[in-house]
């Protein structure tokens, strides 16, 4: 199968648009023809993973760099979370040599015309793709989110490659933007009532986990939050690296029903508690927002720190985007967190900040942070609802 190119992207491959373009149509083309792509296809906006300089390093930036030499987005692009909050990184303990560096890292972004919002959740932040739309987004849990509770159509890019197609405005046409790719091959009958993000997280973790990269069809979820379906897509694409799912009477996507058939009790939620749960975790950090806490969460802490100030010897961090930053600040809701003792924590999270070493124990609401917080920084972990973290920081 040949990759046919438009005159236009030919061009760019000859490098007659700049040196970062042809790097970048480069990328482009050579997933289309690893895949089997028969074509190009535009793409209305990108989000680009693999920002933080922990993750980075040098290398990363140095490449990063070069192409800010020449290279300019085409489409509206985002970025993922930072390593840090971008204005108030220095009392959150982060370094200054990080912080130089972290910096570094988001200029090269802002030269080549990305929009810094430093989100995971880039879909409540001004990057909402309507149903049907071809996009080219890196993030896991966002992509997820994208392609089953949206309805639009992306595969899980890499830094790279989701640089390559802001740059170029263009994607292969392969895997989830092709409509067959996207059906559903097992069946999950949920028998038991989700109440909470961390119980939607912890059902991520079991069908990730049983499912593999196969695509499942849910049922028995009767009705279901943004914040709940982002905890859910975090967790699903983190523990299966699943790209989407098809949840019945809540997700827009329609497919035809697998025969395979798997059950999830309340036995199941128990047993996925109880392995993200180290019983001799001594907790001493406490975090919420992974994926990125929109308004409406942080409301719901601030009521739960009214009168209520951090214990002694414990950190707390809500994380967030930005602009939501912004308007927790008018708001006053950024004034009651700080006054407990809490921290409000915009542009980072838990799973990409520089924190190995800093604490032994974290609980969360995330599933998703759990798997980081034990692989990457080699913390205990337990999984708790928002209400029993917040306890947790103030008891």
């Amino acid at each position: 199968m040949v990759l046919e190119l438009t005159i236009e992207e030919k061009k760019m491959l000859k490098g007659k648009q700049g040196k970062a373009t042809r790097k970048a149509m480069e990328i482009v083309v050579a997933l289309g023809e690893i895949y089997g792509a028969k074509r190009l296809i535009p793409v209305s906006s990108v989000q680009i993973a693999g920002v933080s300089y922990d993750n980075l390093g040098e290398a990363g930036l140095e490449y990063l760099n070069e192409m800010a030499e020449d290279g300019q987005t085409r489409v509206l692009t985002t970025l993922n979370p930072a390593g840090m909050d971008m204005v108030e990184w220095k009392k959150h303990g982060i370094s200054e040599d990080f912080a130089e560096n972290q910096q570094r890292v988001v200029d090269a972004f802002e030269k080549m015309g990305v929009v810094t919002t430093c989100t995971c959740t880039p879909y409540l932040m001004g990057n909402l793709p309507h149903y049907g739309e071809h996009i080219a987004w890196a993030e896991s849990s966002a992509v997820c989110f994208a392609n089953s509770v949206i309805g639009a159509y992306t595969n899980r890019e890499g830094g790279p490659s989701a640089l390559a197609a802001a740059l170029t405005g263009v994607t292969a046409e392969y895997g989830f933007h092709l409509d067959e790719n996207r059906v559903a091959q097992v069946k999950y009958d949920v028998l038991a009532d989700l109440m909470s993000t961390d119980e939607f997280g912890l059902l991520g973790q079991i069908i990730g986990n049983r499912t593999g990269k196969q695509i499942p069809y849910i049922t028995g979820i009767g009705n279901a939050t943004t914040d709940e379906l982002k905890s859910f897509c975090a967790s699903v694409a983190t523990y299966g690296g699943i790209a989407i799912f098809h949840m019945e009477k809540v997700t827009p996507n329609r497919t035809p029903i697998p025969e395979k058939t798997e059950i999830v009790t309340e036995e199941d939620l128990n047993k996925a508690r109880a392995e993200l749960d180290d019983k001799e975790a001594n907790i001493d950090f406490i975090s919420v927002g992974c994926p990125h806490a929109s308004i409406k969460e942080i409301a719901k802490i601030v009521d739960m720190l009214k009168g209520k100030k951090v214990t002694e010897g414990k950190t707390v961090w809500i994380t967030t985007a930005k602009p939501t930053k912004d308007l927790a600040i008018k708001m006053g809701y950024y004034d009651q967190i700080e006054k407990a003792g809490a921290y409000l924590v915009a542009d980072a999270c838990c799973a990409v900040a520089p924190l190995k070493g800093r604490f032994t124990g974290l609980m969360t609401d995330s599933a998703k942070a759990c798997y980081y917080a034990r692989g990457k920084n080699k913390f205990k972990t337990e999984i708790r609802t928002v209400e029993e973290c917040i306890k947790e920081a103030v008891s």
